[in-house]
């Protein structure tokens, strides 16, 4: 993978350790784009907003003398957790944390994850791909003193939906149903695959 340069356009350390941890080397440039899309669909939804992202950093760095020769990824991602109908993104507070978290108690809710993969090559884009991955995620019931306790780590207020499944919330999952890294937020299987297949490989 050495022969093209792979460009992170998030600075989530989420999707930095598990593109780190699959053996992708890549640079960061997060995206400064409003995170706002029009689409209903919830996989349409991440879609959109992950195309939003990759295209904000391929234009931002098309002139780069750093990436203006040889072959170029960016790759834009975004992750929504979405229950009965509603999007729950990140909690404005901790007593959205509380109403996400009641809500999720004992119930399945499914996690989307869009990813968009822009191609460069000397400095112009010349294709693109762009998917989703889902999971079901069931919890288990949560009492009111547990949720509190949640809270009161700090974890949940910049997740969406309130919560990681990789963090101190594991011990409240039942199970999930699909990917565990689209919960996490980015599918590293299907981004390795999709990268080669843009790439010709």
């Amino acid at each position: 993978m050495a022969d093209f340069k792979l460009v992170l356009a998030s600075n989530s350390p989420r999707r930095k350790e598990l593109l780190k941890n699959a053996g992708f080397a890549f640079d960061v440039i997060p995206s400064d784009t409003d995170e706002k899309s029009t689409c209903k669909n919830n996989a349409s939804f991440v879609k959109d907003l992950a195309r939003g992202k990759a295209m904000n950093v391929a234009n931002r760095i098309k002139g780069d003398n750093k990436y203006k020769k040889g072959e170029v990824i960016v790759l834009g991602s975004d992750t929504i957790v979405a229950f009965d109908g509603e999007v729950l993104g990140k909690p404005k507070n901790k007593k959205d944390a509380e109403k996400m978290l009641k809500a999720l108690s004992g119930n399945k809710h499914y996690v989307y994850t869009g990813v968009c993969l822009i191609r460069l090559f000397d400095g112009k884009i010349v294709e693109k791909t762009i998917f989703n991955t889902k999971t079901a995620v069931y919890v288990y019931p949560l009492t009111d003193s547990e949720i509190k306790d949640y809270i009161a780590t700090e974890e949940p207020m910049d997740k969406a939906g309130a919560y990681a499944i990789q963090g101190l919330f594991a011990k409240h999952v039942r199970k999930i149903d699909g990917d565990y890294n689209t919960v996490v937020g980015l599918p590293t299987g299907e981004v390795y695959r999709a990268i080669n297949e843009l790439r010709g490989v």
